[in-house]
């Protein structure tokens, strides 16, 4: 094995993932509360080089000392952070100032319902007086997401022809009066938190929810936490390496290549 195409062609395969998890961050830059992502890089264990058939040691294995054959695409992460608000002026749109997230009933393709969390609030009312996401799936009550009981008692239904104002901690009113709460809650660690699909979270096991701070903002929305200038300066940089590890393929194939081809001959 040539030591340097292995190197170099692990250092392409880091860049390409660099570069598909900037990307997808700069197509959500305009995604409702997006939460951009970023990509780890290791080193490969230090491996043990030995020679093997060298007659001039009897035979016997020589040690060449440690080398480390190239980099390793590590883990990607997410950035939590708070994106900027955008004021709509429309009473079913909310946003949370600090740390949160909306429980929703979500039910996937095969009838499953389970909870999900986001941090998108652009809410409306469906034909049944509902609040849902702009996907239909059920917002749920402080009661259901406390209790993460994703079923229909968890569901907030209001009444489309009155007037809906939301208060700090998420008290929606009709009328004068409370008819529910909105269901916010938190995390005690967000490692246990996974994406699911464009905008949603789940929690794997091992999580645990706690109450939330986080203040409640009628016809506002959160937008995406992608700052597009940053995100297109380090795409650049992503290139540039990516190029640089091409060349040195490039570089050792024509080596080789004038080794077989021309020195083979004499």
């Amino acid at each position: 094995m040539v030591k340097g195409l292995y190197t170099a062609y692990t250092g392409l395969l880091n860049q390409q993932n660099r570069l598909d998890v900037l990307t997808n961050n700069l197509a959500n830059s305009a995604t409702n509360a997006y939460k951009k992502e970023g990509a780890t890089t290791t080193t490969f264990g230090n491996t043990l080089a030995i020679k093997i058939k060298d007659t001039s040691a009897y035979g016997l294995p020589k040690i060449l000392g440690e080398i480390t054959p190239g980099v390793e695409i590590g883990e990607t992460y997410r950035d939590y952070g708070q994106g900027p608000f955008r004021v709509t002026d429309n009473c079913y749109d909310v946003a949370l100032d600090g740390d949160g997230f909306f429980a929703i009933s979500f039910t996937n393709k095969a009838g499953e319902t389970s909870v999900k969390y986001t941090r998108d609030g652009a809410f409306t009312v469906n034909v049944n007086g509902y609040l849902v996401t702009k996907d239909g799936d059920y917002v749920m009550n402080q009661a259901g997401a406390a209790a993460s009981n994703p079923g229909q008692a968890s569901f907030i239904r209001l009444d489309p022809n009155e007037e809906v104002t939301i208060d700090e901690l998420g008290n929606i009113y009709q009328n004068d009066q409370v008819v529910a709460q909105l269901g916010i809650v938190d995390f005690a660690d967000y490692n246990y938190l996974e994406k699911y699909g464009e905008n949603l979270f789940q929690m794997v096991d091992g999580g645990q929810l706690q109450a939330s701070g986080a203040i409640v903002k009628q016809g506002v929305l959160e937008m995406s936490n992608v700052n597009v200038v940053s995100e297109m300066v380090e795409m650049i940089t992503v290139s540039r390496a990516f190029e640089a590890n091409q060349k040195i393929v490039q570089t050792i194939d024509t080596t080789l290549d004038k080794a077989v081809n021309n020195l083979g001959r004499l």
